[in-house]
Parts: C-alpha cells; sequence; structure tokens
C-alpha cells in the first residue's frame, strides 16, 4: 500500500490550525543537544499527574501553518491563543486517545538510493567471511556500486519512495542520504539529485549528504597509486562538481584501515569545508581509525559507528562537546547486531564522558538492511546499555543536531516545525520495549497529517 498521498504533504497548502489533545505524555525535548546525564531528559509533560489526558490542565501542543506556537497545559495554551489573536475555530482537533506524543524521529544516518541487494553476504558472514575480505573480493559496496551505476534516476527514485514510506510509518520525519554508491562524478549528481528531488516531494524531509569518498572504485584498483589518485580525483573533480550542483549540505569520508586514512580523510574533508559544506565521518567502525579525533579536529557535525573508538579519540570528543562545536556521536546498533558483532560501540562511556549520543539505522543493502529506527532504539537499549529515554532523545533532538538540522527539527517547542507522532502507547517507555511493533498512530507533517494509521 502507498503512503505518498495521505492528507497532507507539502505540495498542499497546510492547514492553518492544529491543535493536537488527549495525550497521556508529551515528550518534548525542548531545550537543546542532550550529553552526558541529561542525554535522557525528555523534557515530558506528563497527564496523569494533572487528571488524565482528559483534564483541562492536561498537555497539548497548538501549530499554526506548519509551526509549533504552544505546547503545555490545554486550558493555558488555549486562553494564550485566544489572547494572541488566533481563534480557536481555526484549529482542527487531533485527538491523541491517549497516546504519546514525540518529535518526529529524524534518522541521521541512511543510505537511501542503492539499486540492488546483498542477502548473499549474509551467507557468507555466517561462513565467517569479514567486513573488507569481502569489500576485498569485489563485494560489499563495490558490488552495489555496479548496479546503481546502471541505475537511472526514476529506477533509483521509485526506490527512494517505496523505503521513505516505510521509514514514515515508523515514525520517521526527516532522514539524512549519503551518495556514494556511485564513485564516480555522473553517478554521484545523480543520487543528491534524487535524494533532493524526494525531498521536495515530501512528506519526508531529506537531507542529502555526499559521500563520494565511501570506498576505492574498481576501476582505481590496478593503478599503484590507486587510492591516493581517487583522493584527488574526489577533491578535485567530484567536490566542485558537487557543489556546483548545489544539492549536497555536507561531505562524508569513510575513515577507516584498508579503505580511507585519517589524513586522506582530512584532505577530502577540508576542501569540503573551503566550499562551505559540513563535514562528517565514518569513523572506527572496524578498528581505531583517528576517526573520532579528526571529527573533533575539524568539528564535524557528527561521527559515526564509533564500534572501536581509541581511547585518545574518546577524549578527543569529550573535549569537543564542551566547546561551541560539539561532535555528536552518531551510533549504529542495527549495523552491529546485523554484521553479528561480538559488542556494540561502547554508548554508555560516551554518554558518562558527556559526548552526545544519536542512533541511526544506516539503511543500507548490505550490513544494514533496516528503515526501522524504533526497532534500533530498542537494540541500543538491550545491546548498549541505553535506557528509553536516552533512546529516544538520541533519534530526536541529539539526531537533529547530528543532521544539522536542529533549528527546525528534533523538538517540540514554538517556532519549530510542527513534525509530530502520536504511537499506541501510554507512555515512552514502551516505545522501545514492544519490539519490532508497529506502534505509530498518526504522522503529522509541517502540521499537516500525512500517515495515519490503516489509511
Amino acid at each position: 500500500m502507498s503512503l505518498r498521498l495521505i492528507e497532507g504533504g507539502r505540495s498542499q497548502s497546510d492547514a492553518p490550525g492544529l491543535l493536537i489533545h488527549g495525550a497521556s505524555q508529551i515528550a518534548t525535548l525542548a531545550g537543546g543537544l542532550r550529553r552526558g546525564s541529561a542525554q535522557g531528559d525528555l523534557a515530558l509533560l506528563d497527564a496523569e499527574p494533572v487528571g488524565g489526558p482528559g483534564s483541562p490542565a492536561a498537555p497539548v501542543i497548538a501549530c499554526w501553518e506548519g509551526r509549533v506556537i504552544g505546547v503545555g497545559p490545554r486550558d493555558g495554551v488555549e486562553a494564550g491563543l485566544e489572547a494572541n489573536g488566533y481563534s480557536l475555530s481555526r484549529f482542527a482537533r487531533l485527538d491523541a486517545d491517549g497516546g504519546v506524543v514525540t518529535p518526529g524521529l529524524v534518522d541521521p544516518h541512511t543510505h537511501l538510493l542503492f539499486a540492488g541487494t546483498r542477502e548473499g553476504e549474509l551467507v557468507l558472514r555466517q561462513q565467517g567471511a569479514g567486513y573488507l575480505e569481502i569489500l576485498q573480493a569485489g563485494g560489499g559496496i563495490l558490488s552495489t556500486v555496479a548496479a546503481t551505476r546502471a541505475a537511472d534516476e526514476e529506477t533509483l527514485a521509485a526506490h527512494g519512495r517505496r523505503w521513505l514510506d516505510e521509514m514514515l510509518r515508523h515514525g520517521v520525519t526527516t532522514v539524512e542520504a549519503k551518495s556514494g554508491y556511485g564513485l564516480d562524478l555522473a553517478t554521484e549528481l545523480r543520487l543528491l539529485e534524487v535524494a533532493h528531488r524526494l525531498g521536495r516531494e515530501g512528506p519526508v524531509e531529506v537531507v542529502p549528504t555526499f559521500l563520494g569518498a565511501h570506498a576505492v572504485p574498481p576501476e582505481y584498483h590496478a593503478r599503484p597509486d590507486g587510492t591516493e589518485a581517487y583522493v584527488r580525483h574526489v577533491i578535485e573533480e567530484q567536490l566542485p562538481g558537487v557543489v556546483a550542483q548545489g544539492r549536497a549540505r555536507s561531505c562524508d569520508v569513510f575513515c577507516e584501515r584498508g579503505v580511507f586514512t585519517a589524513d586522506q580523510s582530512r584532505r577530502i574533508l577540508r576542501s569540503a569545508m573551503g566550499y562551505g559544506l559540513a563535514v562528517r565521518l565514518h569513523a572506527d567502525e572496524l578498528a581505531p581509525s583517528g576517526g573520532a579525533e579528526l571529527a573533533a579536529e575539524l568539528g564535524a557535525l557528527s561521527a559515526d559507528h564509533l564500534h572501536t573508538p581509541s581511547d585518545e579519540g574518546l577524549a578527543a570528543l569529550a573535549e569537543a562537546a564542551g566547546g561551541d562545536h560539539p561532535t555528536v556521536a552518531t551510533l549504529l546498533p542495527a549495523t552491529t547486531w546485523f554484521l553479528m558483532a561480538d559488542e556494540a560501540a561502547p554508548a554508555r562511556r560516551f554518554i558518562d564522558a558527556g559526548v552526545p549520543v544519536a542512533l541511526g539505522t544506516d539503511f543500507n543493502p548490505g550490513t544494514s538492511p533496516t528503515p526501522n529506527l524504533p526497532l534500533v532504539m530498542t537494540i541500543a537499549c538491550l545491546e548498549m546499555g541505553l535506557s528509553p529515554a536516552e533512546a529516544l532523545a538520541a533519534v530526536t533532538i541529539n539526531a537533529a543536531h547530528a543532521v544539522g538540522v536542529a533549528r527546525d527539527a528534533g523538538s517540540l517547542e514554538p517556532g519549530k516545525l510542527a513534525d509530530i507522532v502520536i504511537w499506541r502507547a501510554p507512555h515512552v517507555g514502551q516505545l522501545p520495549y514492544w519490539v519490532g511493533a508497529d506502534l505509530v498512530d498518526v504522522v503529522v507533517k509541517r502540521g499537516r497529517v500525512v500517515y495515519r494509521r490503516g489509511c
């Protein structure tokens, strides 16, 4: 069933007002980036102590022309609206029916667009093959590159719509979408253009990231200086083309042993910064690579994976967390789970050190073929030791900071986009508790209902 045309979306005019009432709890996440002991602070408004969801003092959210204009007790919010010239008759009413209300989820790390699948690699891993072993044999990323280079824009767009619809059903209203399955200028531009187009179509917001340095393409493998030559190609040809196109908002590099070194990553990312792009890294996934240290040095929006950071890398991120440009540790528990790793990323060490933690799906065809961000919350609680509240902060306000969209997304407070999820659960602790369950009842994007369960 397609969910692309439901009551709204960016192509239709926004309703002037929406008032969401009847919530058991509203997790506002107001107040900015969460870190350290505040990682699990949800800025929670709870109906139970004030008489339940039907009480005049129960929390509500008021939205006007796509943005939040009021959050708090119903009687106070409604009186404030009238006092400021907003007639209550111009607000549609949406009953949360005793469910939890949260900001729309933000997935800060996806490889949304690709062609082909790689289910055979699961069997290879079960037989003992490692990630780099599969890559060096021409599988992994490179097999997806071959299929993606052969795919046209319409094929990629249809694929993207399918999975954005799936993400929407799980409460996601904003995704970061990386290129990186082209590894040549023409295909990288095609991926970024399709990602931008899908974001314009809506309802899910799509934030494109250029990941030309995802792997060394096969045409460079026979060259003795293949990796270095490809780094020059990314800097001298791909980056200028990407910037001229104007679709990418940030640049990423797979900084990893056997892929790109910290020095090579630094050169690419400094070039990207010179063009005005934000930067982020795949860092320390398979072994300590200097990626965490580099992310802190450059003031990157995020350092992602971080399965095996060095002590020095963790210390560098902790120091950056206390400054003006903290780097978010974006952890990807579904990836280590699907790769059957013995241990997950050390989330508690990051939190204890005061490093802000986000969670993403890492949606991709080889190492994390899941679009289900609530499932990722569950895995983070089970394998990383996050509390449900810490996991919710990690997929809302912290994820928004990791993507660079926290000005508009990630929390429910006046002035921000009215991106809202109503869940079929009475309190936030149940969101990761029901493993893999379909708990989303309604999704609101920019003040319009864009998904309703059963429609």
